[in-house]
């Protein structure tokens, strides 16, 4: 059984591979090309599937139903893959939000300490942590990185439910999808937190195979550790399907819990909000949203931020990959999309078992084209949890304070959460009141940064950063202790220099450049 030929298929597109429509410019289908088209789709289908049954009878004892029911989802991603023209929307057919569709937050009541167990009784939270911190130069997952005090991630985001457990005397539940990257090793670390009274359930993103780019079968040709680099975690969309497959989503709406709050382990900005699950279950309110998205303000710094709009009737998420290419800058003006995705994401236990057991549920692929280690060019298809959102009924957008998005993602983000700007409070950070003006400052750390033990050697410690507006670091550079940065500040080391920043050295509007050595005596 012949592949697909991938040229029949696929085209560049915004940098990556993505798949490319039936219709060509300038070229008429005739009945053949379309009836060639089939043909050679099903054939796609056939022979993947053939290479998944082989792959499925190599599956460790007590795995082999699962992957059978990963497979047959990965299938399905397939043949979507094979049949859909590309993610670009008819840009003719995006229309701005009316203004009920995004709600403002100031706008949402508090509710009353009494009411807050209540509300609290009917909430679990998720946290995604599939994540490696491999970008950041670690091993392991990523909700390990310390980041404040010695504290993780998962060290704060426990913090956080166990002090909301304990001031309201509730039992929110804090569950982790993990992928199989980081499954093991976050078992391993649960272990500390048996003594705290906080319930914390695992479940496992999907584990589908990267696929050859030339001839779309599978890479892996078992589930042993020969082919360890052969397997990916599809993306958050995946926490849908993986968490009914779990049976916890079973359990927790037997338990009479009603929506989950659902958000990136590395965001520290990513707590629980009374205020809007107060607005979710107000029944006063009217039928209540099934979906929720938090969207806050855009900045230069986010113009490549997916954001909200109506697409034939329904809220949409527009990610910048699903623009045409001659619309790409119009879709980064701040002043036409003004407002962005954070990730945080509330929404509807008994909504996501209808989507889910109707197949109702629907998310556009992203295809994520890598290169391993070998050489060899593969593909691998991915979705997004927010772009369910057209799947859910009555779903909206509220638009949040920015500091509910405090994302790590490099270690210039590092530098900002470590520094003097945040304090700690029960596990999640709150800007300093000394800060006159409550924007983040623009941090950009060259290469020299990038790796988390390279960027702690650099600092002797984190300097004053509470009047500091942007910094750019280039080069070898190291700072010394008790460093002050203000305003503007650019540093950057030419090849072959180094510049030390002496201690208790004050850097305001200063721009720093060439050589500076600072010699121990």
């Amino acid at each position: 059984m012949s592949a697909l030929p991938s040229k029949t298929i696929m085209q560049e597109r915004n940098g990556g591979m993505m798949p490319m429509s039936a219709f060509v410019k300038g070229h008429k289908r005739t009945p053949s090309d379309i009836e060639f088209q089939e043909l050679t789709r099903r054939d796609a289908q056939l022979a993947m599937n053939k290479e998944l049954q082989k792959l499925c009878t190599t599956a460790p004892e007590g795995v082999h139903q699962k992957a059978k029911q990963e497979f047959e989802n990965f299938e399905t991603l397939f043949a979507r893959f094979l049949r859909e023209s590309g993610t670009a929307l008819e840009w003719d057919k995006i229309r701005l939000l009316q203004d009920e569709a995004v709600r403002n937050y100031s706008t949402l009541p508090d509710p009353s300490s009494e009411k807050a167990k209540d509300l609290l009784s009917k909430l679990v939270v998720v946290k995604l942590n599939g994540g490696l911190g491999t970008g950041m130069g670690c091993t392991g997952p990523k909700s390990a990185i310390c980041v404040r005090n010695e504290l993780t991630f998962l060290d704060l985001n426990v913090q956080q439910i166990e002090h909301l457990n304990k001031q309201y005397g509730v039992d929110v539940p804090l569950v982790l999808m993990n992928s199989f990257n980081t499954d093991e090793d976050t078992t391993k670390l649960l272990r500390k937190y048996s003594q705290i009274k906080v319930s914390i359930h695992t479940f496992n993103q999907s584990r589908y195979p990267r696929m050859n780019r030339e001839s779309l079968l599978p890479i892996p040709t078992s589930f042993g550790p020969e082919s360890a680099d052969g397997w990916y975690p599809p993306g958050h969309g995946d926490v849908y399907q993986s968490l009914h497959n779990s049976g916890l989503l079973e359990n927790f709406i037997n338990q009479g819990k009603k929506y989950m709050f659902v958000s990136n382990i590395d965001n520290m900005g990513a707590t629980v909000d009374l205020n809007i699950l107060n607005f979710l279950l107000d029944e006063s309110n009217g039928p209540a949203p099934e979906f929720v998205m938090e969207v806050t303000d855009k900045t230069r710094a986010d113009v490549k931020g997916g954001t909200l709009v109506e697409y034939e009737g329904k809220l949409r998420l527009l990610e910048i990959a699903q623009v045409p290419k001659d619309y790409v800058d119009e879709f980064k003006s701040v002043s036409k999309f003004k407002i962005f995705n954070t990730n945080n994401l509330w929404i509807s236990l008994n909504a996501i078992k209808r989507v889910v057991e109707d197949h109702t549920l629907h998310m556009e692929i992203i295809v994520n084209p890598k290169t391993l280690d070998n050489g060899v060019n593969v593909l691998q298809l991915e979705t997004a949890v927010g772009a369910a959102i057209k799947s859910f009924e009555g779903a909206i957008g509220v638009n949040v304070p920015r500091s509910r998005f405090l994302p790590v993602k490099t270690t210039s983000d590092l530098l900002v959460i470590m520094s003097n700007l945040y304090h700690l409070q029960s596990g999640a950070l709150e800007m300093s009141p000394k800060r006159s003006f409550p924007s983040v400052p623009l941090t950009k750390l060259g290469t020299h940064f990038t790796k988390v033990k390279d960027f702690l050697r650099r600092f002797a410690s984190i300097p004053d950063v509470l009047d500091l507006d942007h910094l750019t670091v280039s080069g070898d550079v190291t700072f010394g202790k008790d460093v002050t940065l203000r305003g503007t500040v650019i540093i950057i080391a030419n090849h072959s220099e180094r510049i030390d920043i002496p201690p208790g050295a004050i850097l305001e509007n200063k721009i720093v450049s060439g050589n500076l050595r600072i010699l121990d005596h």
